[in-house]
């Protein structure tokens, strides 16, 4: 029986909890207690450290369910499951940086604050996220039709789900042609800067790590407020792609929501590490194009065939492999770092 491992050991759910709690805590309250430029050294133990917790957790969702919920067979499903869905999140969530550099780029940060920003960045993610995935699923569940036959084989289509497809195939046919097009953004105008205008002036200048300053005795919000508020729209922006695409990978909402959120949280390291060597994935907007695509006619072919998740993850891991590799071979002529 496919059980949810919510369903198996609801201690997990807990134990999940803590562990990112007590990760949060030791990152913002201990090593990160100042603002500080995040050193290429440091960024790759935080990335180690994450990819590392995250595949430690890929084995105890395989240990879980080959003990209790069915053998080996079942076990591997939840463990690619999971590989997939979080592989597709972090690829998905490397495209996000291309955008962070612009926004930082645009708002002029100082390198040694783009860690609070992100962090802050994450708390978000952390919260939307989980409302996005959990609300999804039970959407999916109240949007099956009834069952009919075509050609003698019994389908049953879920409206959600063929309407997810349909704008995932649309999304990677869009951002292939996209190209650079946000370089010449006005983040200054995007909804999450017009949301903190709204309540409060906004100052000119930094004030240090502070949202928030006084001048002239009026409350005033700083730029870096403005930044963070832009990085939140963003990334719930990034999330119409990315959660869809997962519920092509599987329905059980903690292999979801925690594959997502490891994925997450070890996007602010991988941004320190690679921001200065961002043009190594410069066709990586190429292949996410092809993998948004794919998981969108897997989406809508799913009534009629199934694609397993080992294959999804071969296909998947296939592509951002590729896609780097001629990254890598075939730089753009243009390569340009962060300041």
């Amino acid at each position: 029986m496919d059980k949810s491992i919510i369903d198996l050991h609801p201690g997990l759910v807990a134990g999940f909890a803590i562990v990112v709690f007590i990760m949060l805590l030791l990152d913002l309250g201990i090593f990160n207690k100042k603002a500080h430029e995040v050193s290429s050294k440091e960024a790759t133990i935080w990335t180690i450290i994450w990819i590392s917790l995250s595949m430690a957790f890929s084995g105890v969702v395989y240990w879980v369910f080959n003990q209790d919920a069915g053998g080996h067979d079942l076990a591997i499903e939840k463990f690619t499951q999971f590989q997939a869905a979080y592989w597709i999140e972090k690829a998905l969530s490397v495209d996000n940086l291309f955008v962070f550099i612009l926004v930082f780029g645009f708002f002029k940060v100082p390198r040694y604050l783009h860690h609070k920003v992100l962090f802050w960045g994450i708390i978000g993610a952390l919260i939307f996220r989980a409302i996005f995935i959990f609300a999804g699923v039970g959407l999916i569940e109240l949007t099956y039709l009834p069952e009919w036959i075509v050609f003698g084989v019994p389908v049953r289509i879920n409206v959600v789900m063929t309407l997810f497809g349909l704008f995932l195939v649309y999304a990677g046919i869009k951002s292939w042609g996209d190209g650079d097009g946000d370089e010449d953004e006005d983040y200054s105008e995007s909804a999450g800067a017009r949301l903190v205008k709204r309540f409060w002036k906004v100052s000119d200048n930094y004030v240090g790590d502070k949202f928030f300053t006084v001048q002239n005795g009026i409350k005033m919000a700083t730029p870096l407020l403005l930044v963070v508020a832009v990085i939140e729209f963003t990334d719930v922006l990034f999330a119409v792609d990315s959660i869809p695409a997962i519920f092509a990978i599987s329905k059980d909402p903690f292999i979801l929501y925690t594959s997502n959120i490891f994925a997450i949280l070890g996007l602010r390291s991988l941004y320190f590490l690679l921001s200065n060597f961002i043009h190594m994935f410069s066709k990586l907007p190429y292949g996410l194009a092809i993998i948004l695509s794919f998981i969108g006619v897997k989406m809508i072919i799913s009534p009629w065939y199934h694609i397993s998740s080992p294959i999804s993850l071969g296909i998947v891991g296939g592509i951002l492999i590729l896609s780097v590799l001629i990254s890598i071979m075939f730089p753009d002529k243009e390569e340009n770092g962060v300041g």
